[in-house]
């Protein structure tokens, strides 16, 4: 539906009838209505008398106007009142002053009457004003040679509000003192002086007669006679409001394009959307977004029966603070079904409507909020536009204007519906965007560690923070890992690239780091293992060339800090493949990074890694990160270092509020890269949880294993693990004894879990087997792993290790 609401001004163009009468007392309320004013403004005479006059307004009398009646003078002017249903009335009224009744002056409005002047006929004056053309159907008016005031013909007597009689012999910023009206006293003035026509194009502006504000085309044309000398100046004026909006719309469809869908956010194209609205053509503006466009997802189709929920997304107004809205952004509305929102959401055209309309009284009738906005602040034009983009229906957009006196025309709307047309593309991408990416971020963190463990080794904080909108997911990962003897690994990667690919890459990488951390492989080791798997990656996912199977293409690669914290000794062995060094805060909280070989990044193949050994004392902080947290384009690396130093040496009470803390203050202002922090602060098992003995390689050391294990059960009060844990060292005891080589160990760990281990020189690992019937051995190992919650082997410096693992009782 397409409601024209008439001719440009705002006001319905209609006849005044003959018998139009109003009489204003002294109070200005209305004491008299004719029944011409009835029948023009279909309002009942017990309606309007004792109102006052001003209630019948649509806009405020024009300035001239209000002059001549403070002043007592009679005064003919254009009014604009108020009809029933709300729409305006444009009426040419002449206000007549009445005699003193002995209860104040009264006021007659009545029809006015269109003359037309003959102009001057006599002296200096009609020589002048035959040189016009006096019924020219265009403001024109002659000066003299001082830039006062001669004749002008009856429509620029109309836009003044001023009879000739009243402007004679003055100049025009004695007339009427604007910006405006004196730039173009002085224009006048120079033409006389130069004597050459000038021309200029002036902003819209309100003359003192008129209702509402025009753009003018003003041409200042010396009057010569026949020897060439100035006599006087015409000025001839020029409505040019319909060209000067024509340009106008032209600016803000061009404004649109460069504005609208600067970044792949839903939130922020419709904010930009609503910004060139108001800055362009309207007063208010919303943006409604239908919900499943706000969280990314694929908009359903819409029921004519059913009631439509939008979110809003956007609004902004010409008034500070947009007191207007009755939605605040980010809540929820509900669109009726038959309404004119649901109308045009249906149908996908724009609409034109007038507050005064019957559908839009049913509308605002039902929301007693947004009725008491629009008479409050006078709004009284609106324009409905669906956002749609790929035959798929998004939201829809609000224009209204309460401060502009002109209602919407018809090219007001194909304005509307071209930004519209053009923000609704923005607004999908940024929709489709928002959902991949949220794809991206649930395989992401997915891919991640829900929680960190709880181990007697360390406490353990960590935080990661995606990169932002305007980049894709990230390939940042980290991890920690118990490991046998109470020790825990620690992992900090970062996969090259971003998106769902990165993401993929990091959650193989992840899933190896974990495979190899369970061998118990040196740091070092694990990265030359982890270093192959790379490139074979690099090599099944580069471009198909064929006879090029053994190039890399580059395209896969990350780096990686590995770390291995042995709570016993207090050791941490770490390596690194091309990653930022970590932070070691000490027990006092001195700060410093540790030197360790930087290590090739992951993928370059061909180049050895290093472990170093760094002792960690009692409540050490290792601080373990990703180069997002560091880096930014607009400083360098030891700035970065700096303020990283800074922060973990800053008091914190907790380990989360430390992270916290770093997060906060470290990283740059827009997110370009993941962000990955992992903070471990590390304890030491002190020598009532640990106990070693040295064993002999006699038969007779097994029996002495057994009494010793279960007398340190009865010690740490765990007589019920006594029975699995004599069975189990003297298995372990038994074979180191018999196919190991000396020294043969014991020792026993009382930390998350009760640790055996058994340690020989011997570098040959066990393996379990299923014995057969008649077979002496092979039965050993796996009793063991029957008792056992875990067992396993590792090699060490001197030969190997084979332990096991029993949960504590609770």
């Amino acid at each position: 539906m397409d409601n024209d609401p008439g001719t440009a001004g705002g006001a319905a163009s209609a006849g005044v009838p003959e018998d139009f009468a109003v009489v204003v007392d002294a109070d200005g309320k209305v004491i008299v209505w004719s029944a011409g004013a009835r029948r023009l403004l279909e309002c009942e005479p017990e309606e309007i008398v004792g109102r006052p006059f001003t209630d019948l307004l649509a806009l405020e009398l024009p300035l001239a106007t209000r002059r001549h009646m403070a002043a007592g003078e009679p005064w003919t002017s254009a009014v604009s009142l108020r009809h029933r249903d709300g729409n305006r009335v444009s009426a040419q009224l002449r206000g007549t002053l009445l005699a003193d009744t002995g209860s104040g002056l009264l006021w007659l409005f009545t029809p006015a009457a269109v003359t037309y002047p003959s102009g001057p006929t006599a002296g200096a004056s009609a020589e002048l004003w035959e040189r016009t053309l006096a019924q020219l159907p265009l403001p024109v008016a002659v000066y003299d040679r001082e830039a006062r005031f001669v004749a002008c013909n009856q429509a620029m007597s109309q836009a003044m509000g001023l009879t000739q009689e009243e402007m004679k012999g003055r100049t025009l910023s004695e007339i009427q003192s604007t910006p405006d009206v004196r730039e173009v006293d002085r224009l006048q003035r120079q033409a006389v002086r130069t004597g050459e026509v000038i021309h200029r194009e002036m902003e819209p502006s309100r003359a003192s007669g008129e209702l509402r504000d025009h753009a003018w085309s003003v041409f200042l044309t010396p009057l010569k006679d026949e020897t060439g000398t100035v006599r006087g100046l015409s000025a001839l004026v020029i409505d040019t409001t319909d060209q000067y909006w024509a340009r106008r719309r032209l600016a803000v469809l061009n404004d649109a394009g460069v504005r609208i869908g600067s970044t792949l956010d839903v939130t922020r194209t419709a904010e930009e959307l609503a910004e060139v609205a108001v800055s362009g053509f309207a007063d208010f503006v919303t943006v409604d977004l239908l919900e499943s466009v706000v969280l990314g997802d694929e908009p359903e189709p819409l029921s004519p029966t059913a009631q439509v929920v939008f979110r809003r997304a956007a609004h902004r107004s010409v008034l500070p603070g947009c007191p207007e809205a009755v939605v605040a952004v980010g809540a929820t509305d509900v669109c009726p079904p038959g309404t004119p929102p649901s109308r045009a959401l249906l149908t996908g055209q724009g609409t034109r409507h007038r507050v005064g309309d019957p559908p839009m009284r049913e509308w605002l009738a039902a929301h007693p909020a947004r009725a008491a906005s629009t008479w409050q602040y006078g709004m009284h034009s609106v324009m409905m536009v669906p956002l749609r983009a790929r035959g798929v229906t998004l939201g829809l957009v609000h224009f209204v204007r309460h401060r502009t006196p002109d209602a919407f025309g018809r090219d007001d709307l194909l304005l509307a519906e071209e930004i519209v047309a053009r923000a609704a593309v923005s607004v999908d991408n940024a929709r489709r965007y928002t959902g991949e990416r949220r794809t991206a971020l649930a395989l992401q963190r997915s891919l991640l560690p829900g929680r960190l463990p709880r181990t007697a080794a360390m406490d353990l904080a960590h935080r990661y923070l995606p990169a932002g909108s305007g980049s894709g997911v990230g390939g940042d990962w980290f991890d920690a890992i118990p490991l046998s003897g109470g020790r825990v690994a620690l992992v900090v990667g970062d996969v090259v690239g971003h998106g769902i690919r990165a993401s993929a890459t990091m959650g193989r990488l992840r899933t190896a780091v974990r495979t190899l951390a369970d061998v118990d492989l040196a740091p070092d080791e694990l990265l030359t293992q982890l270093d192959d798997l790379v490139i074979r990656l690099d090599r099944d996912e580069g471009p198909e060339t064929r006879g090029q199977a053994e190039e890399t293409s580059g395209e896969v690669g990350a780096t990686c800090l590995y770390a291995v914290y042995d709570p016993v000794s207090g050791r941490c062995d770490l390596a690194r493949a091309g990653h930022p060094p970590p932070a070691l805060v000490s027990p006092e909280g001195t700060v410093r990074f540790l030197d360790l070989p930087a290590g090739p990044p992951l993928g370059l193949g061909g180049l050895p890694f290093e472990t170093a050994e760094v002792h960690l004392g009692e409540g050490s902080l290792l601080a373990l990160y990703t180069d997002g947290l560091i880096e930014a384009a607009d400083r360098d690396i030891d700035a970065g270092l700096d303020l990283l130093r800074d922060a973990l040496a800053a008091p914190a009470a907790t380990l989360d509020a430390l992270c916290d803390q770093v997060v906060r203050t470290v990283p740059p202002g827009p997110r370009t890269d993941d962000i990955v922090l992992m903070l471990a602060r590390t304890s030491v098992l002190g020598a009532d949880q640990v106990s070693t003995w040295p064993l002999p390689m006699v038969p007779e050391a097994v029996a002495r294993a057994r009494r010793m294990a279960v007398e340190q059960m009865d010690i740490w009060g765990l007589a019920e693990l006594a029975f699995p844990t004599e069975l189990i060292v003297s298995e372990l005891v038994t074979n180191a004894i018999r196919y190991g080589n000396p020294p043969v160990q014991l020792r026993l760990i009382r930390g998350d879990t009760l640790v055996c281990e058994v340690s020989d020189a011997s570098s040959s690992a066990p393996h379990l087997r299923r014995a057969r019937t008649f077979d002496e051995g092979g039965r050993g190992l796996l009793l063991v792993a029957q008792v056992a919650e875990r067992w396993g082997s590792r090699r060490t410096a001197t030969g190997k290790t084979i332990w096991t693992e029993h949960p504590l009782p609770r």
